[in-house]
């Protein structure tokens, strides 16, 4: 348990053949305490053994899923947002069986920890003469492992605290969690556009329909993985030349997201308030305040706004913060078709539907929308067929597709990176044809990924930057942005400008609005 990695990639024999510092402790105190101390100690260390198990295998799911460790004070929602992505990709059942599971195995995980160390301390007071001998034997040569930097094979020290540092990172995130309320607090209420009247902001945007669009783990990796680029990059190319024969032109870049794996509404939140908003705690602190989003910018300088929320499935008061005027959850979208695996409905039938229900109706006015497009959500596998928009309708003609049957290869045979490319081909191609097919002079689109693909995807220490397109008609709206230094084109070049997520709001207001 005390040499077990935090990271599956790393559960190989040789990170097992190593010397725990907190063993030859706990050897020791064994040895030297009194008794009714030492039976005390015993207890507390093997429970602790068993918390310290739980924690490993917390951060082995989570640096698996989100590319970070856990956090045992932020992260009780993420929690349960895994226990709602196991309900709607595998049942009810299968979600209420894991929890329960979960719960019992860590019982037993303490239990038993604690059962062992009792075991062995007894063992080692039976054997005190050749453990007293032992023990000094064995610190020794820890010591000079340490000082000689000597390693059983390369990365993997012979010497090893790697408990005392996964206990002591823990311990540090618990007081900088409770601290994270108050830090957050100052960030918030430095707010440059709080206080600007309406008829000043986004100025240059008048008459124009502005949707936002995020695509579900639209990462960095999808435009520059070696395996995923050519395909995708082809895609984006080709929308290039298509768009241009349309008159659109394109400026790209990238954002660097607030989290990695999933959290998408955490990324969705720090993008439209132009905080940082990494965890549970700093979004409910969010959405409990009066912050000025970007919704509620365009709100306030005359626009209607829409959120277009296909995997809303139930009440969402956050709508309110947000400054919507109207929200179309996905039981308002009208949708009688299949669902292909995570995703409620596929992203040509959400837009399908916004076409009919608010852009396509003249008599509302211009707006600004937000819609969420979830195909290339996690698990990949069930990705439904591209079709002519005339034959969309209620969504009922997605029935007849096999992908609808499908089972997603979820949790990762290594078709999964060829199938998560497959989602993103078509959640952008679907966005591009989208503007294509329905796009005018005052369309408006700005499009980004929501944050990288898990790990496994992705790959190990491929960062959190995501790609994000504006696309426009009028070249007054492109020439607004120039100053940014965006690439042109659908697709963000290596050397594209990075920027914080967070910093896009205060940018795309400065760009658009009176000075």
């Amino acid at each position: 348990m005390l040499l077990a990695p935090v990271r599956i990639g790393r559960l190989e024999p040789e990170w097992f053949a190593r010397i725990p510092v907190e063993a030859l402790i706990a050897a020791f105190l064994v040895l030297v305490l009194p008794r009714r101390t030492r039976r005390a100690f015993v207890l507390a260390f093997g429970a602790g053994l068993g918390v310290l198990a739980i924690l490993k295998a917390m951060d082995m799911g989570f640096h698996y899923f989100l590319a970070r460790s856990f956090d045992p004070v932020l992260d009780g929602v993420s929690i349960r947002a895994g226990v709602e992505f196991v309900e709607s990709t595998r049942g009810r059942a299968s979600a209420l069986g894991a929890v329960a599971g979960a719960v019992l195995l860590a019982v037993a995980v303490i239990a038993s920890t604690t059962l062992a160390a009792v075991r062995l301390s007894r063992l080692l007071r039976r054997h005190r003469t050749a453990a007293a001998g032992a023990v000094p034997v064995l610190t020794a040569v820890w010591l000079a492992a340490t000082a000689l930097g000597a390693h059983l094979v390369p990365g993997v020290p012979l010497a090893s605290k790697g408990s005392t540092k996964v206990a002591y990172r823990h311990t540090v995130q618990i007081g900088a969690g409770l601290h994270d309320r108050r830090a957050f607090a100052a960030e918030a209420s430095v707010d440059a556009y709080r206080d600007v009247p309406g008829d000043r902001l986004l100025t240059a945007l008048r008459g124009k329909d502005v949707l936002l669009a995020f695509v579900e783990s639209y990462g960095r990796s999808a435009v520059e993985d070696p395996e995923m680029a050519p395909r995708v990059g082809a895609l984006l190319a080709d929308g290039d030349r298509r768009l241009k024969a349309r008159g659109y032109g394109s400026r790209s870049a990238f954002l660097t997201s607030s989290t990695a794996g999933g959290g998408s509404w955490l990324a969705h939140a720090t993008l439209l308030s132009g905080l940082w908003i990494d965890n549970e705690q700093r979004y409910r602190n969010l959405v409990d305040s009066d912050r000025l989003t970007l919704n509620r910018a365009f709100r306030r300088a005359g626009w209607r706004t829409v959120g277009v929320m296909p995997g809303v499935t139930r009440a969402w008061p956050e709508g309110t913060f947000f400054g919507y005027d109207r929200v179309y959850t996905g039981r308002d979208l009208g949708y009688r078709g299949p669902k292909f695996g995570w995703s409620t409905m596929p992203d040509q039938y959400t837009l399908s539907a916004f076409e009919r229900l608010e852009r396509g109706r003249r008599d509302l006015g211009p707006t600004m929308t937000e819609i969420p497009l979830l195909s290339s959500h996690a698990s990949w596998g069930s990705i439904p067929r591209f079709i002519p928009w005339d034959q969309v309708g209620d969504g009922s003609v997605y029935r007849s597709m096999p992908e609808a049957r499908t089972r997603p290869p979820w949790p990762g045979p290594e078709r999964i990176r060829g199938e998560y490319r497959r989602s993103i081909e078509y959640s952008v191609g679907t966005l591009i044809s989208y503007v294509e097919n329905h796009g005018d002079d005052d369309l408006v689109v700005v499009f980004l990924g929501d944050h990288q693909p898990l790990p496994k995807v992705a790959g190990e220490g491929s960062g959190r930057d995501v790609p994000i397109t504006v696309v426009a008609r009028d070249r007054a709206v492109l020439d607004r942005i120039s100053g940014w230094g965006w690439n042109e084109g659908l697709k963000p070049g290596p050397q594209a400008p990075v920027w914080r997520m967070s910093s896009f709001r205060d940018r795309f207001l400065a760009a658009f609005s009176e000075p």
